[in-house]
């Protein structure tokens, strides 16, 4: 609005009937596409913070729209008399009642009020106005120094008032008014009188905080998961076999085995899930390769996966073969106060015969390359870990050759592929591992094939050559 009114400039015109008509039409149309975007938005009815914060933004805009639409109507009706007995109330669910005008005269001390701004100060329109003297005996104590300053600076100042402050209504009602005001100059520049424009925006500031607070709870809901998952990748850095390279194991004799590892975790905004790998030489030469994950996100499943990596390296030392140790760890985790449901691969290897000896229970099969080729190892049968209470499981047997390459993975160790989908990209890759010198070398590949992309999904992969 303009600045600085004179007191003897000529009042603006009303706006044309048709020109407003035409802006209310336009007004109730956006408003309708404005509603129909909202009822196809995705998320309607879901609980989730992102959903909500997008339901108050929607219902934010459609009611300020409403409102929109009511003061066009106002603007095209003209504003009621002062002495209106009883103006019209707002229509339901709108956040701002309609406009209403007042304006002191400073040399009179006389004070001039639309029927509309005694429905917003909550005063019976039979009395009369109240002074700017008398004003602030609305306002809570709070915010009366608020409403000082912005007359003060209007009168003395000739600054434009732009400000709100809360009422206190009959009967405790508090509401929020948005106040516009200006001062109009004589013919010397001294304020004549002072004119403004006040507004009802308890529920429009209402609507504003939930959308202020939808988003808040979206933003500490996902640093919370973006925290989470940061403690469960230390975790699980803790919990798993601190290698990620060739490493020889801690034996007397020459080396059988040349073994290598990756972890692969999930994007950021995906909770670590319960993927696992784990090698060890045990004490009767022989050596434990095992790859498995548990159902699950976050820090409770990564304290599942110790105690059950700490299991598993127990009962194989205890001599467990692979088919009795997954019978143990079934009942193990059957047993447990939260059961997860899992899959896993466990290998015992035997250097003086060459011997894989190996089960598994609802879990990829080991893939063997020889030779530029590469196949699945013949599964025995099995059952997911923790899912039928005294399962038994069966083992299998391969005779390896100097120079083969087994490998061992988790099923989201391909993006957008699981089973033999998966088992087959891999088995492509045989003409490169065969021809990789390492182990290392062979989880390079792996990882440059299918680890450098995005993925919704946490997998692990080992990769064990027979040296001698």
């Amino acid at each position: 609005m303009p600045s600085h009114l004179s007191a003897d400039r000529p009042a603006a015109q009303p706006p044309g009937r048709g020109s407003v008509d035409a802006l209310i039409s336009q007004t109730r149309r956006l408003k309708g596409d404005v509603d129909a975007v909202r009822r196809d938005a995705a998320g309607e009815g879901s609980d989730q913070p992102r959903a909500r914060w997008q339901r108050a933004l929607y219902d934010l805009a459609l009611h300020q729209l409403s409102d929109l639409d009511e003061h066009l109507a106002q603007l095209r009706d003209g504003p009621l008399p002062t002495a209106a007995p009883e103006p019209p109330a707002p229509a339901q669910g709108s956040l701002l009642s309609r406009v209403g005008s007042a304006e002191w005269n400073l040399l009179t001390d006389e004070a001039s009020w639309s029927g509309e701004l005694y429905q917003i100060l909550g005063r019976d329109p039979a009395a009369p106005p109240l002074t700017l003297d008398e004003l602030p005996s609305l306002v809570v104590d709070e915010d009366r120094p608020t409403l000082t300053a912005m007359v003060t600076d209007c009168l003395v100042d000739a600054r434009p008032i732009d400000g709100e402050f809360r009422i206190a209504r009959r009967g405790g009602d508090v509401r929020t008014v948005h106040m516009m005001g200006e001062p109009v100059l004589d013919t010397d520049g001294s304020t004549a009188s002072m004119w403004a424009v006040l507004r009802d925006v308890s529920e429009l500031r209402r609507s504003q905080r939930v959308v202020s607070e939808t988003r808040d709870s979206l933003h500490h809901r996902q640093e919370a998961a973006r925290s989470e998952h940061r403690l469960a990748v230390e975790l699980q850095e803790a919990v798993l076999p601190p290698w990620r390279g060739s490493l020889r194991l801690p034996h007397r004799g020459p080396r059988t085995l040349d073994l290598a590892s990756r972890h692969l975790p999930a994007s950021a905004h995906t909770m670590i899930g319960g993927d696992w790998y784990d090698a060890l030489e045990l004490t009767d030469g022989e050596t434990l390769l095992s790859v498995g994950d548990l159902t699950g996100q976050g820090v409770g499943v990564t304290s599942n996966m110790t105690m059950l990596l700490g299991a598993v390296r127990g009962m194989a030392m205890a001599g467990a073969q692979p088919g009795q140790l997954m019978a143990w760890l079934n009942q193990l985790l059957d047993a447990t106060v939260q059961p997860a449901l899992g899959s896993a691969v466990c290998c015992r290897y035997r250097p003086a015969t060459r011997t894989l000896v190996w089960a598994q229970a609802g879990h990829p099969a080991p893939l063997l390359f020889r030779d530029g080729t590469g196949r699945a190892l013949n599964a025995p049968d099995g059952v997911l870990l923790g899912a039928t209470s005294g399962a038994v499981y069966r083992q299998a047997e391969e005779t390896l050759q100097v120079g083969d390459l087994l490998l061992l993975h988790t099923d989201g160790l391909v993006p957008g592929h699981t089973g033999s989908a998966a088992a087959n990209l891999l088995l492509g890759l045989a003409p490169r591992l065969t021809g990789n010198r390492t182990a290392e070398d062979c989880v390079r590949t792996v990882v440059e094939e299918f680890g450098a992309s995005e993925r919704e999904d946490n997998a692990c992969v080992l990769a064990a050559r027979v040296m001698s």
